[in-house]
This record gives structure tokens, sequence and C-alpha cells, in this order.
């Protein structure tokens, strides 16, 4: 059993690459869109309120090359002490593969992982995976904390362990109740922030981007997700909290446009009618996206946003099938889902669906039927994924009787279809299915019209096109209907 001296540390947290979207080519998913690792980035500042020193490497970063040796020189050169690892199902094993290597030379620098997949797992993942010391289960600001400040590992909450030859889970990490209580994410820690990330294109008008998370949890427990981490549950910054972070953000980083990936951004109405009156009163000049949930939308909140600076609202629709919608996302219906579409139009705002496809029970007609509800949604944007079982969620104990599931952790990434549900002859044709839909919307008259209209506001998105066009093409040709020889 490892115990830490008590005195402060080096630390690097480390965010794992994770696996490509076209098997065999080079990785262009960071060049769509380079999203900021958020939680690891709270966690470094928690750490740093601590004392510690504390470096982030983003192997998805700008600067990151893309071989794992020269991953693990780059964080070595750090002298780190400690190092942990934040892990998605997908990232995983090249978080394993990485903390071998530096095993190998440095047997003596501790590794932890943390993450939803370990959430998920817990022990099994530590017995499996010796080259981890320690895996953090949950919320991991505290729990990192503590492990780096020397706490006895037996009295740690959400620290699994060895003893020996023993696997041993503590009990759980009590849940942070006052989110205010934390500090702004790092983002100073991330290399080439923030010009080197970027959001989805043509869903801002004003750069650079930045991203925030404004709660943790869900009142919710649809059968695709999975809640490991935060568990049920629904915590969340006040109003003058996420004012002062997004006047952080542009103060300090000269950001424009912010994306907030918050689940139920507004589940609790009152924090974002605060929030829209002072963004309003005192405006920063900052556009910012947010998601949505049927049901949590009314025409004065919807103004509200509107006149605060909101461009774009995201709504999770998945189906337009009622039976998947019922067996996945109960509480969700397709005139209520068209009527908050319409409202969020009316009120100025940009709406964009997001969808899942190949969930258990999908058939080739709840496809087509999906596709067609797309369509008539006039939608401003969509994204479609591509559904993938995790370990954390509900469906995850019976998913093979669904369909047929090849539980490769490397390709659990929303990009790839890992599952192929009873009512699809094959994975190729739910991945021709995929290519067809996803094109057809962008080739449809009517949003092309919509974004003829706005080719001024995209012309930041369209130059980043321009700039790596040949990586783009290569993504649009993915999209193409295969020729039959």
């Amino acid at each position: 059993m490892k115990i830490l001296t008590n005195h402060k540390k080096r630390i690097v947290l480390v965010h794992p690459r994770g696996f490509n979207w076209f098997p065999g080519k080079r990785d262009i998913t960071d060049i769509a869109n380079r999203m900021v690792p958020q939680g690891l980035l709270s966690i470094a500042a928690y750490l740093m309120h601590e004392g510690h020193e504390v470096f982030v490497y983003d192997c998805l970063g700008p600067y990151a090359p893309f071989a794992l040796d020269k991953q693990v020189k780059e964080i070595l050169s750090c002298k780190p002490q400690i190092i942990g690892f934040s892990a998605t199902t997908s990232s995983f094993p090249d978080a394993a593969d990485l903390a071998q290597k530096i095993k190998d030379s440095f047997p003596n620098i501790v590794t932890v992982c943390g993450g939803v997949h370990v959430s998920a797992l817990e022990g099994k993942l530590l017995r499996d995976y010796p080259v981890f010391d320690f895996l953090v289960a949950g919320e991991g600001d505290l729990t990192m904390a503590e492990l780096a400040a020397g706490e006895t590992p037996s009295k740690i909450q959400g620290l699994i362990w060895r003893n020996g030859e023993e696997i041993i889970t503590n009990e759980p990490r009590s849940k942070i109740p006052d989110m205010d209580s934390l500090p702004f994410p790092a983002y100073e820690k991330l290399e080439g922030f923030p010009h080197g990330y970027h959001l989805p294109l043509f869903s801002y008008i004003q750069t650079p981007g930045a991203t925030m998370i404004t709660s943790r949890g869900c009142i919710y427990q649809c059968s695709y997700c999975d809640r490991s981490v935060f568990k049920k549950g629904y915590r969340y910054n006040s109003a003058d909290y996420m004012y002062d972070h997004m006047k952080y953000l542009r103060d300090k980083f000269g950001a424009r446009h912010i994306n907030i990936y918050d689940d139920l951004f507004t589940a609790n109405r009152r924090r974002i009618v605060e929030l829209c009156e002072k963004l309003s009163r005192f405006p920063l000049g900052v556009n910012f996206n947010c998601a949505v949930r049927v049901g949590y939308t009314d025409d004065e909140l919807l103004q509200m946003l509107k006149d605060a600076g909101c461009l774009m609202v995201s709504l999770g629709i998945e189906s337009a099938d009622p039976e998947i919608l019922a067996r996945h996302k109960s509480g969700v219906s397709l005139d209520d889902v068209r009527d908050t579409v319409s409202r969020i139009q009316r009120a100025g705002l940009r709406a964009k669906g997001l969808f899942m496809m190949g969930l258990p029970g999908e058939t080739e007609e709840s496809i087509r039927r999906t596709s067609d509800f797309i369509i008539s949604l006039g939608l401003d944007d969509m994204n479609m994924a591509k559904f993938t079982p995790f370990p954390g969620a509900p469906l995850w104990a019976n998913i093979r009787e669904g369909g047929e599931f090849d539980e490769n952790w490397r390709l659990m990434n929303c990009l790839n279809f890992v599952f192929v549900p009873k009512g699809i002859s094959s994975r190729a044709r739910l991945d021709q299915l995929y290519n067809e839909h996803v094109k057809r919307f962008y080739s449809d008259p009517g949003w092309r019209r919509k974004f003829r209209r706005r080719i001024w506001e995209h012309r930041k998105s369209l130059m980043y096109l321009l700039r790596h066009l040949p990586s783009f093409w290569a993504a649009k040709n993915q999209f193409e209907p295969e020729k039959s020889n």
C-alpha cells in the first residue's frame, strides 16, 4: 500500500487521447471540435487552491504529439510525483498504456485514474490494471486533494486502493453541496487555450470560444446515460457565480462565445432568470449556447435568454419513434418537441436537435421516421450520435439481449457503432443508414437556405474550414454512399 507523505506535490493531470473516428486514418475529431477537458481543469484548480504545483497535459491539445512515447516524454518533463488520468471508456486503454510506459521508467511515480469509466466499473479495473496505484470513483476534486495531502488511503472517500493483494473500495465520496465554493477551472494550465480550442463549426459568431459547466448531476435517468460520476440529484452554481465565471473567461482569455454544457441548464428557472437579468443590465459582449430539456422552457425565459446574448439552444430529442422514446427517454413527446423548437425559433434563437441512432429497438422504419421528423422540424443544426452502451448506463445489464454488441472499449465513443440492434441487418447497413440520413439533413433545401442567409455570420467558421479543408473533405467523403461495382 502506498501512502504519500504530507507535503505539497508536483502533479500532472492527463487527458488521454483515445481512439480516432476513422480506423486506420489520422484522427481529425480534434480538428472538427477540440473540447476543453472541463472536469480535469476543475480538479486542477482545486489542487492548486490546496497549494500543489499542478500541470495539465491534454493529449488532444493543439501542440500534443500523436505518439504515446512522445506524450510520455512531455509528461515526465514536468518531474511529477503524482500523475492523474481522467478517462472515458474509449480513452481508458490509452490511459493504461501511458501509465505502463511511465511505470516502466519511473516505478515510484504514483498513478491515479478517475473518470466515468472508473466510476462505473470501480474495483474490477484496479484488479485488471495493476499499473494504477489508485482509482477515484465519483467526484474527484476532494478525493485527489486528500490523496495528495497524504491522508491515509482507508480514510479517503471515493478511493479504490490495494492492501496487499486485496482490492478495497472505500465508501462513496459525499457530493460537494456548495458548487460556488469551487474555484473556476484552471483554464490557464491548458496550453494553447483559448485559440487552440474551438467550438463546433457554425455554432458561434464571435471568437475565441470557451466552455463552462455550471451544474452537476441530473434528476432524470435516461436508459443510455451513464451517471456514475455525479449520480442522481442536481447541484448548480448561482447566477452570480455564473456571471463572474463568464466575465473571468472574457477578461482573462478574451472569450467571446461560451458553450454551456449542462444537461439541465434551465431546470432551476430562478437562477437562469437572475443570470439573464444580470447579463442584460451589465452586458459582457459575450454570446453563449446552452441545452434545455422539453418541459423546462417557456416563452418569457426564451426571450430572456435571447436578450442576454444566447445564440443557440440545443434540445435532446434522440428519436421520433414513440416506442423508442418511451423505452429510453421518458417524459418527452413529439408534440412537445415540435412546440419547443417552434418557440425557441420564435424567440429569435437557433434550435439544434440532438439525436441518437442505433438504440435497442431501432429499425430501418424508426430511422426513416426520425429522419423525416428532423426535416419537418426546420432545425438550425443537428447532431446525430451513434448509440454506445456504457457500463454505468441502466441498459448495460441487458444490452446483449437487444442485439449484437462488440465490447471494444477503444471504439466506444459515440462515433462508432459497436452495437447493432436486432432490427438492423448488419453494422455496415447501420453505417450506411447513418451516412444517408446525416447527409440528407445538410442537403435539405430548407436548411441550405437558412445557412446561406447567415453566410456572413459564419465567416469565421468558413475561414477555419478553409484552413483545414483537406481534413474536412476527408470527413465529408465518409458520408458518401458506397458505389456498387
